[in-house]
Order: structure tokens, then C-alpha cells, then sequence
């Protein structure tokens, strides 16, 4: 760019292409990276066609893997330790209002129920059973029923 014909002056416009480029770069890195950091313990949750259950704060998450380790959050507890550890946590929250429970759905319903029986000795009595929304009726909670006629 001249400026009354004299070309020795400086160019003051700033090149943005290059900032563009790297944006979109990093929106693409971030887009393909944040599902990853959010899995958490790695469970087959079992199909359900039952509607969410709405809250208003973050619940603890108890999870049971396929091996039967007990998860609070993300962190592995012993099964000897978990109802204390839980209580612990449960009353250093600030508005507890209970604990959703992931289990595999290989796990026996046997062990499943012993485990909500230790979240119920450690003072929580609102359990949320997280499952995978079924892929048959995802707007219906009820089958679908043919009659005859």
C-alpha cells in the first residue's frame, strides 16, 4: 500500500488469516476432545424408557463397574468403607439431595441392592437410577400396545 507514492512506509494493517486459522484449529480440537474428558468410570448402563428426573444442583454419582468396584464420582472406594465415606461426603455438602447410581447392566440386581442398601445406611435416601434412554419409544415412557379386536 503507497501513500503519496512514496513506498517506503509502513504497513499498519493486521493480517487476521492466520489468528482465524488457529482458532478454528483449536474449536475443532475442543470439539473433538470434550466428550472424552466428561465419560467418567466407564459402565454399560442398562435401557430404560423412563423420563429424567430433573434437579437443581449436582448429585454425587455412584457408579458400579462391570468388576464390581464401587465409584463415588470418579474416585474407587473399598465396599468396607464406602458407607462412611459417603455419609462423610454427604454431610459436607452443602444442599444434599441424594445420589445417582450407574450399574452396569451385567451386574447381578443382588449386588446392585446391597449397594443402595449402604447408600441408604449413610443417610441418603433419594436414589436416581441413571440408565440409557431405550431406543424403541424415545418420546413414549409406555410400550405400545396393539389390540385386537
Amino acid at each position: 500500500m503507497q501513500i503519496n507514492g512514496d513506498s517506503k512506509g509502513m504497513v499498519s494493517e493486521i493480517n487476521v488469516t492466520p489468528l482465524v486459522d488457529v482458532m478454528l484449529v483449536l474449536l475443532i480440537i475442543f470439539m473433538v476432545t470434550a466428550p472424552m474428558m466428561t465419560h467418567g468410570v466407564d459402565v454399560k448402563l442398562p435401557q430404560s424408557a423412563a423420563p429424567a428426573i430433573p434437579t437443581k444442583s449436582e448429585r454425587l454419582v455412584v457408579s458400579i463397574n462391570s468388576d464390581r468396584k464401587i465409584f463415588i464420582n470418579e474416585q474407587q472406594v473399598d465396599v468396607e468403607e464406602f458407607a462412611s465415606k459417603l455419609a462423610a461426603i454427604n454431610q459436607n455438602r452443602p444442599n444434599p439431595e441424594g445420589v445417582f447410581l450407574r450399574a452396569d447392566d451385567s451386574i447381578p440386581y443382588g449386588y446392585v441392592m446391597q449397594v443402595m442398601g449402604l447408600i441408604r445406611q449413610a443417610g441418603i435416601s433419594k436414589i436416581g437410577m441413571v440408565t440409557t434412554p431405550d431406543k424403541g419409544s424415545p418420546s413414549s415412557p409406555r410400550p405400545k400396545v396393539k389390540r385386537r379386536i
